[in-house]
Formats: structure tokens, C-alpha cells, sequence
């Protein structure tokens, strides 16, 4: 690709238009302090990369003697191209071009000068300025202006940026649309911006900020040839292809910061070594983020994590995260200490369909914020330091990051640790991983690591899947804690009181466990017909309950993938005594009313893991055909039963019969083992048996 050009020598001899397959003008006050904060911290000798302008000549004989630009092009040897991208940025050049016009004419010295007098520098005039990038005015009789940018006459802006923009006489009224405004906005802005800079640094202050944009700012520039389909290039520049991710811009930005230091902040070698300290932060972190090939860690979740962890948390949702990062901390104007002057700008309430409104967040609109220009206190100035120790942080963090992920493969745990942290995963760790990360990262005992993920994990199974609590019940508090652990405030300790004391609603006051909120929850799902089938903690459980079959004699017979949700996903948890009677069942329990037999097909010592997918096998069966292996007339295994299946299906074939009595037996087994397993003692037998809701004494959900 061409050497970069700046905006002085990429308007000779060109006109350019926005086609009609182009929005219009949407940048809004958020991308208009990012240009102007760019403009004037740009020092010394240094250019501004601002992208690529891609266009598409128009063959100078589709120009019509009655077009405007057709005296430029026939006389003076001018192109007219078609802005396929890059719009937005020539529109705002053109509209800060404007406005810095705008202002020096109505400078005292210069409020009785024609444009010819009134200087910018010593050698350029006013007029000079417009003829280079504004318009040209046909030297006839007419005096008509041809602009050298602007949209299509059929355009609704079209009229718009000639006579409120550009301020062309005549106008009378003008379409208003949604892009106008912010056209007008765009002009209010720079104003302004551009009357502070002259109360601060004078004619000076004006030349230098205008050679800055015409000299330093740079664009790459393409022009797509006759052949290529300009619709489609249009199509993948803008809606197609991977946008970057928050990861990718924020290393940017900080590498972009890096070269805003004055030599006296940073010399050349310093610069050089923080800018190699990124990018190696940066390839550790996506090695970390990609070590698992097939199940890659997305970028913007371990952002979001770091954030929490190093810097606050906020109850925002969406992308509050990145718009801290990139919009307060590591800002331009932090570094250069310059700051946008306020302005009040004329904000568009847009119309939205209510339907999907208050379920979707818009990530383009910064939450709280409208068009009025923010006036932001001045910070502290952002250190090299500060960007270092952040970046070194990042790096170190990701590695943790992967290993709360992957345990088995980060080959510095024992086999322990991994259990626990395999079992936050199979659990559904939500929240609570940027504090697992921060644990990993900060607290060198292997014991008491181990002791936070029990806790963990029993707050997890207790608080969520059985008492459902809210998924952000508590969160802002360990979120707290984990920045608080990363940062050396607080210990181990404190985390297991903070775990404890939130754990302590779901106890009755004797230390027993408090079962309303687990019966009310499972009093739903038998009402519905589901019962413990529909728990959605019944997976885990059950192979929480395979696992504590093993013993070093036995082995590995149910591994967690095999449960994990799949469009077959029904198949590994079986219905001993099947969902529809067959004869052989209906003897077995007929002596139960037909309508209380449905607690029993629903009810937790009724439910079985099995070791493999043979469900549809199984079917109806009876329970002793379920037991044992079937066979085909050629004496083929066609399918497994339970005398070899699982852990737990060995012990339910050790049964002789299925019925109602070892349904129950089996149900208050396992919760007995739910009180062992989770410390979570319940009262008595009675209580067992109405979370089993096989007592039939109340059927209103009342506990």
C-alpha cells in the first residue's frame, strides 16, 4: 500500500462525493472528542494515523455539462470520486475546516476583511483555504460555488452542509433529519473547542492546530478500479468481517499512548521498552487465552475480569467496562492534560419500536450520556508506570484465567486442586471466576485455596441451584473481594467470612438447613409434571453422587462431558420407573392411586445416571430387564444394564424389585447424602420425605 497522505496533499485536484448507498453523517459527541483530543495532543514532529479512505473514481465522461463540478472537471483537470469508506472521517475534516473559518472571520481584526485579507499564516489566506478544500467559485458571471466535498444532490444532507454548514447564502429552509443534527452538533462542537484553544494559546494556538490537520493527519489511500463491484467492497467494509474486539482496542490505545509522551516523561528508549512490554503482554495473553485450541477463551470475558479485578466493579451492564478503560483511565487527555471544553449541543431523542426495547441494551450509546459534551475534571496525569503495572498485571492474570478454566492443563496443580476447580466449572462458576483467578493468582497455600473453592462450590450448589437465589445474588460483594485479594488487602480469611455470612440466610437458627426456598422451588417443577427431573441442579448432584461410589478399586465409569446439554441430552438421566406404565410396572404399583404415581416417577430415588446413552434402550422395560445386558438372537451385547453400568446403577440392580418402598429408600439416602456432602443438615425423617414429596400430606406447596 501507497505511503500515507495528509489531507494538503490528498485534495489536489480531487472532488469528492457520498453516494446515496451511504448513511449519513452519525458521529456523535464521543467520537467527536476522540478527533479533537487526538488533534491537539498530537506533538513535536509526530503524524496521526487516521485510517483508510477508499474511493471510486467516476469516468470523466459520466459528468454532465449541467453538473456543477463539470467547469472543474473539463477546465482544470479535476477527478470526482466516490467515498466507499471513510466518510465519516472526510465529513468531520470538512466540518472542523469549516468551523475554524467560521471563527477567524469573526475575529476583531478580521470582521471587515474580505476572505482575501484575512490570514491564517503568513502566506495562506482564508480564501486560499476554501478554494484548496472547501469550494471553488466559478470565475463567470454567476459565482457559483462547486464544493470540492459533499453528497449527492439527492441526498437529504445535500442541502444542509451548503447552507447551514458552509453557510452558502440562499438557502430559505432546509430538510432536518436525524444526520443534520448531528452535522450541526459536529459545527457546535469545534466551535467551541476552537474558541477555548484561542483564550488559551492564541494565533499560535489556530496555526498550529490547523497545520496539525492539513500536514499530520494521515490516510491511506485506495481507489477501487472500474472493474471491481463497488457494492461489494462497500458491503464487507462495513458489515462484514470480525470487529475488533475490546482486548485489540485497548492494546492499541495504550500503544497509541505511548507515543504521546513529551521526551522528558519518556525518552526514546523508555518509549521503545514500554511499547515492547505490551506487546509481550499482549502475546502472553492471547497464548493463555488460545491454549485450548478447540475451546478458545473469548477475548473480551478476560478483559471484563481484569477490569473488576484491577481497577472497580459497576452494576452496569453491557460494555461499561471498555468505555471505562478506553474513555476514563487511559484517555489522550491524561496524558497531554488537555481537555474538551463544555458545550451544549441539541440532543435527538430517537424512536424505537417497543417491541425487544427493554430487553436489548444499545452497545453504541454510553449508558447516562447524551449529546451535551461532558466537562471532565482534570485527573491525575496517567503515568508510563501506571500503564506498565497494568499491563504487567494483565499478563500475569491471563495465565490464572486459563487455569480456572482448565485445571487438568495447567500443570501446576495437584490432583486435588483440580477436583474442585473441575467442580466450580461443572457447577456453573458464574460470578464467582474473576475471584477464582484472583485466589489462584495471590494465595500461595495450596490448603487454603482448596478450602475458598469448597466454600465456593458449596455456596454455588446451595444458594443457587437448590434455594435459586437471583444469579447476581452477592456478586458486587466477592466481586469487591477479588479486587480487594489482588491488591493485597485482604486475606483468605475474610473471603471465607464473606462466604459464610452470605451462605448463613439459607440455616435456621439450630445450624439446620433452612428448606423452604428448595421445596418451593422443586414444588414448581412437580406441579408442572417434571419434578426432580426438572431441578436443574440434578446433573451435577447425581454425579456428585457417582463420584462418592469410587474408591481406589473401582473404576471411572461416567465422565462429566457425557452429561453436558446436547440435543440428546435427555438420555443420560433415567426414569427407573418409566414415565409410561407398562403391565409389569402397573402391578407393581397399583396399590398407589394413579394420581400419586407421578411423585414417585418424579421423585429424587427414581432418577439414575447412567454411564452411557442407553435410555432409548431401556425405554419401558421392566426393572429386571433393565438390570441386565441385552442380547440379540445371535447372542450379541446390543446394549449394557445396570449389573454393568455406573456406580450407581450397580447399586440399584443390587435390588431385587422396584417399587415404592425403594423409591423412597433410595430418595432419603440421597438426601442424606446432600446434608453430608453440602453440611446442610436437615430435621428429621419427616422433613426428607416432603422434599421427596412422597408423604402426600400437602399438595399446596405450603412449608
Amino acid at each position: 500500500m501507497p505511503e500515507p497522505k495528509s489531507l494538503d496533499s490528498l485534495f489536489k485536484e480531487k472532488i469528492f462525493r457520498i453516494p446515496d448507498y451511504q448513511r449519513g453523517y452519525a458521529w456523535q459527541r464521543e467520537q467527536l472528542k476522540d478527533f479533537w483530543e487526538d488533534l491537539i495532543n498530537l506533538s513535536g514532529n509526530r503524524s496521526h494515523y487516521t485510517g483508510v479512505l477508499t474511493l471510486k473514481q467516476i469516468p470523466s465522461q459520466d459528468i454532465s455539462r449541467s453538473d456543477k463540478e463539470f467547469w472543474l472537471v473539463d477546465d482544470h483537470s479535476y477527478l470526482v470520486y466516490h467515498i466507499v469508506d471513510g466518510q465519516q472521517r472526510l465529513t468531520t475534516f470538512i466540518v472542523f475546516l469549516q468551523a475554524f473559518v467560521d471563527f477567524i472571520k469573526t475575529l476583531d481584526e478580521n470582521r471587515v476583511k474580505s476572505d482575501e485579507n484575512i490570514y491564517i499564516t503568513d502566506n495562506l489566506s482564508v480564501k486560499d483555504l476554501q478554494t484548496r478544500y472547501l469550494f471553488r467559485t466559478i470565475p463567470s458571471g454567476d459565482q457559483f460555488r462547486t464544493y470540492i466535498f459533499g453528497y449527492e444532490t439527492d441526498n437529504p444532507s445535500y442541502n444542509y452542509l451548503r447552507f447551514r454548514i458552509f453557510g452558502e447564502a440562499g438557502g430559505g429552509s432546509v430538510e432536518e433529519t436525524f444526520y443534520t443534527l448531528n452535522l450541526n452538533n459536529a459545527k457546535t462542537y469545534f466551535a467551541e473547542q476552537l474558541r477555548d484553544l484561542y483564550r488559551q494559546e492564541g494565533r499560535e494556538g489556530m496555526q498550529d492546530v490547523y497545520k496539525k490537520l492539513t500536514k499530520r493527519f494521515l490516510l491511506n489511500e485506495y481507489v477501487i478500479k472500474d472493474d471491481f463491484d463497488v457494492f461489494v467492497a462497500f458491503e464487507t467494509m462495513n458489515n462484514r468481517g470480525k470487529k475488533l474486539s475490546d482486548l485489540e482496542l485497548l492494546k492499541n490505545r495504550l500503544i497509541y499512548l505511548s507515543t504521546l509522551y513529551q521526551d522528558r516523561e519518556l525518552d526514546d528508549a523508555s518509549r521503545k521498552n514500554l511499547r515492547e512490554i505490551i506487546n509481550d503482554a499482549w502475546k502472553e495473553v492471547y497464548r493463555q487465552l488460545g491454549r485450548n485450541k478447540t475451546r478458545p477463551l473469548n477475548d473480551d470475558d478476560f478483559l471484563r475480569a481484569q477490569w473488576i479485578v484491577y481497577f472497580k466493579y459497576s452494576r452496569k451492564t453491557g460494555r461499561d467496562y471498555i468505555r471505562f478503560l478506553l474513555d476514563e483511565e487511559f484517555t489522550p487527555k491524561r496524558v497531554q492534560k488537555k481537555i474538551e471544553r463544555e458545550v451544549i449541543l441539541e440532543t435527538p431523542e430517537e424512536i424505537r419500536s417497543e417491541q425487544g426495547v427493554e430487553d436489548v441494551e444499545d452497545e453504541n450509546v454510553n449508558s447516562g450520556d447524551d449529546m451535551t459534551s461532558m466537562s471532565f475534571a482534570l485527573q491525575q496525569p496517567l503515568q508510563p508506570t501506571e500503564i506498565r503495572d497494568f499491563v504487567s498485571n494483565l499478563k500475569e492474570s491471563a495465565v490464572y484465567w486459563f487455569n480456572s478454566f482448565y485445571p487438568g492443563l495447567a500443570g501446576v496443580m495437584s490432583v486435588d486442586e483440580q477436583i474442585w476447580v473441575e467442580r466450580l466449572n461443572r457447577i456453573g462458576i458464574g460470578y464467582f471466576r474473576p475471584l477464582v483467578m484472583a485466589v489462584l493468582k495471590n494465595v500461595q497455600s495450596e490448603t487454603d485455596r482448596i478450602s475458598v473453592f469448597r466454600k465456593i462450590e458449596r455456596f454455588i450448589f446451595v444458594i443457587f441451584r437448590m434455594n435459586s437465589a437471583m444469579a447476581n445474588y452477592g456478586s458486587s460483594i466477592f466481586y469487591i473481594a477479588a479486587r480487594s485479594l489482588d491488591r493485597k488487602e485482604i486475606g483468605i480469611e475474610t473471603i471465607i467470612n464473606k462466604l459464610d455470612e452470605r451462605f448463613s440466610y439459607s440455616l435456621n437458627a439450630d445450624g439446620t438447613f433452612r428448606s423452604s426456598d428448595f421445596y418451593n422451588n422443586l414444588f414448581k417443577k412437580f406441579k408442572a409434571g417434571s419434578g426432580y427431573y426438572g431441578w436443574s441442579g440434578l446433573r451435577y448432584f447425581l454425579f456428585e453422587y457417582e463420584t462418592s461410589l469410587l474408591t481406589e478399586s473401582r473404576q471411572k465409569k461416567v465422565e462429566w462431558t457425557d452429561l453436558l446439554k446436547n440435543d440428546n441430552d435427555k438420555i443420560s438421566i433415567e426414569h427407573i420407573y418409566p414415565q409410561t406404565e407398562t403391565s409389569e410396572w402397573v402391578a407393581l404399583f397399583g396399590a398407589i392411586k394413579k394420581e400419586d404415581r407421578r411423585f414417585y416417577g418424579a421423585t429424587l430415588g427414581n432418577l439414575l445416571l447412567l454411564s452411557r446413552s442407553i435410555n432409548s434402550s431401556l425405554q419401558n422395560d421392566s426393572f429386571e430387564d433393565k438390570k441386565g445386558v441385552k442380547l440379540d438372537s445371535a447372542g450379541k451385547k446390543t446394549r449394557n444394564g445396570y449389573s454393568n453400568g455406573s456406580h450407581s446403577e450397580i447399586e440399584v440392580s443390587r435390588n431385587e424389585s422396584w417399587g415404592s418402598d425403594q423409591i423412597k429408600v433410595r430418595g432419603v439416602a440421597l438426601l442424606k447424602f446432600m446434608e453430608k456432602r453440602w453440611d446442610i443438615p436437615f430435621k428429621n425423617d419427616e422433613e426428607r420425605l416432603s422434599l421427596l414429596f412422597l408423604n402426600f400430606g400437602d399438595t399446596n406447596g405450603n412449608k
